[in-house]
């Protein structure tokens, strides 16, 4: 074992843990993926491999059988990185560094085995033995890396088992309250709400206009679907029975610099503008727009319960989320009923603030926010699916509606509950002046403040939450 081929093990191992950590755990978030169990699978097996194997070369000189039997691991980690690579493509789209990553990962190891299979075949032909070759810290490293292999080997495959425990509702359940076939345009179609409300609509038999961005993600979306990139794309005859508007830049997904306040406010006045001119131009108006908002049109409050009646305090999201919802305001002007969706913290595995939070917490790093005492105000997603169809089919509801679950909790009620679900401790307090100092306005209003916020129009007009309690949400989605 020479001197450069312990360098490109050791740069074969910094890349392998960056792929783990950065892309596996905290940003594509594998282990909560019920789509991704085949792919943890595969991880795991490879991960057991690795950990035999950095124990065998960090210790061992092994000769005959046992040098052939490497060669044979070695053999099958190729074919199992190969079947990764095909289940990759056929589940998910890779992020391009996760990408690069793995064209490095995969020149480092062709150049591994060059200079590898020639010691091993030299061993193979020897009289079986094993002798001990310790090579000093390149053995205390090689154990080190054995042991991690082996622990993220048994993450993954009880992952790939809870993932498989995992199983949604079928989703044409949610929307049972629409009668006959309706044709929904549906904006911010491929988002993580926009995605299940189209599952749920064409599940059930629902002519869906999915109006997406970012074409590379139409897959993700169940036939059959009518798919545009633009709202021009439509001419004045189309037939639309009800309009879904949900598109718009993230806004937890980075700092609330001017250009992405700029960002925010005009991704979703420029689309509820172009929707508003669509409904102009349609020889037939559709009978609702849907439109969204959020809880944060309320601004920061304390205690103070807050229905639809309430007023607000003048902050950001405040003027975000009144921005938006006067841009749709225009479309009654056409005769169009329209409905503001404030929508709290949407509960679900597959985005949003709780995706974040699983893998911090699974490994013990959970806890409050600052005090814990702000309120939150959620609400889980196939709910929030189920709301929205309730609005579409109730003529009585318009202007704004809270979409929220009717049991808002404290910062401290969720993380403990989180916690408990997870069956993790859940201590490590954030500083609520450290994240005002990183994070500016967007901490101060999105993780330190909040809102008390019930559902008064849903519950007066006959909706039903099937889960009122954080805990039943909490059991459902996990």
């Amino acid at each position: 074992m020479t001197p450069l081929l312990w360098t490109l093990i050791a740069i074969q191992i910094a890349m392998g843990m960056f792929d783990t950590f950065y892309h596996h755990e905290f940003t594509e978030r594998l282990a909560w993926r019920p789509s991704q169990r085949r792919e943890l699978e595969l991880h795991s097996v490879r991960n057991m491999f690795y950990a035999l194997l950095f124990l065998v070369l960090g210790w061992l000189e092994i000769h005959g059988l046992f040098a052939m039997i490497v060669i044979a691991v070695l053999a099958a980690e190729i074919i199992i990185t190969l079947m990764d690579f095909v289940e990759e493509d056929l589940s998910r789209k890779l992020p391009p560094s996760e990408r690069i990553n793995h064209t490095l990962l995969a020149i480092n190891y062709g150049a591994i085995l060059v200079l590898l299979l020639p010691v091993l075949i030299h061993w193979a032909m020897q009289p079986t033995a094993i002798k001990p070759a310790y090579a000093g810290w390149l053995s205390a490293a090689a154990t080190a890396s054995a042991i991690g292999a082996a622990v993220f080997g048994l993450r993954d495959f009880a992952a790939s088992r809870r993932l498989a425990r995992m199983t949604a509702a079928p989703a044409r359940g949610l929307v049972e309250k629409l009668s006959g076939r309706q044709t929904v345009l549906v904006t911010g179609a491929t988002g993580f709400v926009g995605s299940r409300l189209v599952a749920a609509l064409t599940g059930a038999g629902h002519q869906v206009i999915a109006l997406v961005r970012n074409p590379a993600k139409t897959d993700m979306l169940p036939p059959p679907v009518t798919l545009i990139t633009s709202l021009d794309q439509l001419p004045s005859d189309t037939a639309i029975d009800a309009i879904v508007n949900l598109a718009g830049e993230p806004i937890g997904n980075g700092l609330w610099t001017a250009a992405k306040r700029r960002q925010i406010l005009e991704s979703r006045t420029a689309m509820t503008g172009d929707i508003v001119g669509l409904i102009a131009r349609l020889d037939r108006k559709p009978a609702v727009l849907v439109s969204g908002s959020a809880v944060g049109w309320y601004g920061l409050w304390q205690d103070q319960v807050l229905t639809e009646s309430a007023k607000s305090h003048g902050c950001f999201s405040h003027e975000l989320c009144d921005t938006w919802e006067n841009a749709a305001r225009p479309a009654a002007e056409h005769g169009v009923r329209v409905a503001y969706l404030r929508i709290g913290l949407v509960l679900g595995t597959d985005g949003g603030l709780v995706s974040r939070m699983l893998t911090p917490f699974e490994f013990g790093l959970g806890g409050p926010l600052g005090s814990g005492r702000q309120w939150m105000s959620w609400i889980e997603r196939d709910d929030l699916v189920r709301l929205i169809a309730h609005v579409i089919a109730t003529p009585d509801l318009s202007g704004p509606i809270n979409a929220t679950a009717p049991i808002p909790v404290t910062n401290s009620t969720f993380t403990e509950e989180l916690a408990r679900r997870l069956h993790r401790p859940a201590v490590l307090r954030v500083p609520g002046a450290l994240l005002r100092r990183l994070g500016g306005d967007f901490a101060n209003e999105l993780l330190l403040g909040g809102q008390r916020v019930l559902p008064n129009k849903a519950l007066s007009n006959g909706f039903v939450f099937r889960h009122e309690t954080l805990r039943s949400a909490f059991d459902a989605i996990l």
